[in-house]
């Protein structure tokens, strides 16, 4: 049985002494974490490689999507204080941008094998995925992504992914796929739609995946609508028509609760001529802006929340849909090799007897040969002619194990797919049917009672996890509370990129 490799013990050790000073109800789900990977390897779903752990991304994620022109550099340059994204109105960003801090003046751009060799970032192996999806562009990993660094305060404690005209024909299917995985992962996801295109029925598909696949999330809260550069309507006989169009919209794609907010760039905006117009407007924007930033800032907050919960829903994955999954697969198998047993023990038998008799070899009832009366000469000949006997029927059943095992390996891995299971689930089935083991035993291998008590303890944790994080953020009873270490000015970034080499193989920030 697996047991984790010398990088992933490393790494666990390093976000430890991160999180010991940055967040110590965080320090203590990577304990949890390390139950869960036990766990998995021994059951066989994990190779030494691999941990729940890395899976998430432990630094505060928001991510920033829309269509082409809507906006989206120039929100993050007015945020960051700072213009580190190209905008224009034509598609100047074709690419996932991860935006990190790093004490450096000098901003860095890094190509995206920073990023897919990286367990620390959300986009480590995304190549794989993209291979899956689009045959051959996993090798162009640094056409769809980029890393880029700065020193901006805002950045500080957070990550910023800024994403590429939603509504791109080219590369569109690993575009999509990759929006899929930073929503999947984000703590926070801005959607900008472009007020200057009043016709949001263009922009069919877009809306479709950005509003009518995400309202039914369990996190859809996580998901703020934007329509950006507002003020180009001010000259229309009546803009709020413009926004109702766009609120129609998405109404129609069943979006019917949450915040809608309607913003521009003062830098960039068009002069209102109307006095009255224009403080109406600009009392909206500030109004808005206000809040999305406010959210921004508690992102940190959420983080926490979301890892926490990333690791009660693995846990429960063992009791829910792991563990039934390979029991009911050991259990079809059990049936189909009792079965086989059963019809090559009659084909057997009956082939014996066909030929025994066809050669004359029955008196009566009485089995009488030359063969046979040599066998049962002696208690020796006859101990051993029932070994080799004994041995010639184990290689038959073990061939039937093996045979009716195949078609049901090749089911688990399609399972696993379908489930969304993570790990090889065709391995762990491969666990529970090896030859040394018994076919009667009914749990999976790996799922001892131990492993069973280590799955519960991680869920009793993930609910006091959860109240020391409300005793970290509320006080029913009124009484004063310590802001959170984070809050604190001596804690180090978890955010803090150092660019070279050999900063970021010692900094341990975010393993």
């Amino acid at each position: 049985m697996s047991v984790a490799s010398p990088a992933i013990r490393a790494r666990l050790k390093q976000l430890e002494a991160h999180l010991e000073q940055e967040n110590p109800v965080l320090l203590t789900t990577v304990k949890s974490f390390r139950q869960l990977d036990w766990t998995a390897y021994q059951m066989g779903l994990f190779q030494p490689e691999e941990s729940f752990a890395t899976d998430i991304p432990w630094w505060p994620l928001i991510s920033i999507l829309g269509t082409f022109s809507a906006g989206k550099s120039s929100f993050i340059n007015h945020y960051l204080g700072t213009k580190l994204q190209r905008s224009g109105n034509q598609a100047v960003d074709d690419k996932f941008t991860v935006l990190c801090f790093s004490k450096q003046d000098t901003t860095h751009a890094l190509p995206g094998q920073a990023l897919d060799s990286d367990p620390r970032f959300p986009f480590y192996k995304i190549s794989t995925e993209i291979e899956k999806v689009a045959e051959g562009e996993g090798s162009r990993i640094d056409a769809y992504l980029q890393l880029k660094t700065s020193a901006s305060k805002a950045l500080s404690g957070k990550v910023l992914i800024d994403s590429p005209g939603f509504d791109a024909d080219a590369q569109r299917t690993s575009t999509l796929k990759i929006t899929d995985h930073i929503i999947n992962l984000s703590d926070l996801v801005l959607v900008f739609f472009d007020a200057r295109h009043p016709e949001p029925g263009a922009m069919r598909d877009t809306l479709d995946h950005l509003v009518s696949q995400t309202i039914h999330r369990s996190d859809s809260g996580k998901f703020l609508y934007i329509l950006n550069q507002i003020d180009t309507t001010a000259r229309e006989d009546n803009p709020e028509e413009v926004v109702a169009a766009w609120q129609r919209a998405l109404g129609e794609r069943g979006l019917t609760a949450g915040r809608f907010y309607t913003i521009y760039n003062q830098e960039a905006a068009m002069p209102i001529e109307d006095e009255a117009l224009r403080r109406r407007f600009e009392s909206k924007r500030d109004a808005d802006l206000a809040e999305i930033h406010e959210r921004m800032e508690r992102v940190e907050v959420e983080r926490a929340y979301r890892i926490v919960g990333s690791m009660e829903k693995a846990a429960r994955r063992f009791e829910d849909t792991i563990v039934p999954t390979l029991g009911q697969l050991i259990a079809t198998w059990r049936k189909r090799t009792l079965v086989g047993d059963a019809i090559v023990a009659i084909i057997v038998v009956s082939a014996f007897l066909f030929i025994t008799i066809k050669l004359g070899h029955w008196d009566g009832l009485q089995l009488s040969a030359a063969w046979w009366d040599y066998i049962t000469a002696t208690p020796r000949s006859t101990y051993f002619a029932g070994l080799g006997a004994l041995l010639a029927w184990l290689a038959i059943h073990l061939g039937i194990r093996h045979i009716t095992a195949k078609p049901l390996k090749a089911k688990a891995k399609e399972l696993g797919e379908t489930l969304r299971i993570r790990g090889d689930l065709a391995r762990a089935f491969s666990f529970s049917t090896n030859p040394w083991r018994s076919m009667f035993l009914s749990r999976p291998a790996g799922w001892t009672l131990g492993n069973e008590h280590r799955i519960r303890k991680a869920l009793e944790d993930a609910d006091r996890f959860v109240q020391n994080l409300n005793d970290s953020f509320t006080n029913p009873s009124g009484e004063h509370q310590l802001a959170l270490a984070t809050a604190r000015e001596d804690v180090p970034n978890p955010a803090e990129l150092p660019v070279t080499p050999q900063a970021r193989v010692s900094s341990g920030t975010g393993d």
